[in-house]
């Protein structure tokens, strides 16, 4: 693993990472801007908050702060007091191993992986937080450390922009990008896992570790053709991953069922497996809309924290509560 060296970036690969990022805020930043109305802190939820005193609980005080186990000790219910931590990092742990590279329309998924962490970076440092990145190929092989501002999400993009493909690298172990993560990111921040999840077992759990210490997000790469095939008759199709080759005949009805009811399955493992490790989860096609994506999972985030709130109301406790009491 190395970190990323002084911006040495060729002035073509200069000019082509700031005309994506000029026509992404023009597009996607403009429009995200109307819908939101400035509130970015339903897409970027549980951060920015440090815990920062315990008193005795007031009437006008949220329930939801109450500390349930200082509460059973002390016989008088306290609760948390919070204060703002106005400067958040964000790492983005970005899959760019080979099945990445795939896609079946304009875009691949490494495309909108890039679109996807420059206006999420770019959101990011203009309210002054700060962004940083690991990447992983054939494993971990760069970090970019976390600083704020225009220039160094230009740098960011640059780097990812001028990665080489890479062609069979075996098979993807997710869990090794996670666990460096982990071993890495010490203070409390918003981790964006940005993947397929095509990869070998065994990432569920180091997610779940990630997610017990940092806001993490799953958001998940997928292209259509990895869910249903059409009938294109007789078709060469490569494994990216160990780079073998089939011949498989997609005008056989019998073989898309079956091909569809894999992926089916595979796509309810993979939710299961998401809300398990108890993260939030966010897709990116490469047929589908930025601004449609993440406009639906910011409506997540409200309904779900409007619902927090009326449990929380009625006297049931939250979810984290009751893991904590």
């Amino acid at each position: 693993m190395k970190n990323s060296p002084p911006d040495s970036t060729p002035k073509t690969f200069q000019a082509s990472a700031e005309q994506l990022l000029r026509r992404l805020e023009w597009t996607v930043l403009r429009r995200l801007d109307g819908l939101l109305q400035g509130d970015y802190r339903t897409l970027l939820r549980g951060t920015g908050m440090d815990l920062a005193d315990l008193r005795e609980y007031q009437h006008h005080d949220d329930v939801r702060h109450i500390d349930w186990n200082v509460t059973a000790r002390l016989q008088q219910p306290h609760v948390r007091v919070f204060t703002e931590d106005r400067e958040m990092s964000a790492w983005f742990l970005l899959d760019l191993s080979p099945s990445v590279d795939f896609g079946s329309t304009e875009q691949r998924k490494r495309h909108v992986s890039a679109e996807f962490v420059a206006v999420l970076a770019r959101i990011l440092t203009r309210h002054g937080n700060r962004v940083g990145a690991m990447l992983y190929g054939s494993g971990v092989d760069t970090v970019i450390p976390t600083r704020g501002g225009r220039q160094h999400v230009l740098r960011l993009l640059h780097t990812l922009q001028r990665r080489p493909e890479i062609t069979a690298a075996g098979p993807t172990r997710l869990n090794e990008l996670l666990e460096s993560a982990a071993n890495l990111v010490r203070r409390r921040s918003t981790l964006f896992v940005v993947s397929d999840f095509i990869s070998e077992p065994g990432w569920e759990k180091p997610l779940g570790l990630l997610a017990q210490r940092h806001e993490v997000v799953a958001v998940r790469l997928l292209d259509p053709l990895e869910l249903e095939l059409p009938d294109l008759g007789l078709i060469p199709i490569r494994d990216a991953e160990t780079g073998e080759q089939l011949l498989v005949d997609t005008h056989d009805a019998g073989f898309r069922k079956r091909f569809a009811r894999i992926a089916a399955q595979r796509e309810a493992d993979l939710r299961q497996a998401l809300a398990r490790a108890g993260v939030d989860a966010l897709e990116l096609s490469t047929d589908g809309d930025l601004v449609d994506a993440l406009m639906r999972f910011t409506d997540l985030r409200k309904r779900r924290s409007r619902l927090s709130g009326g449990h929380a109301a009625g006297g049931k406790l939250p979810m984290h509560l009751q893991q904590a009491a």
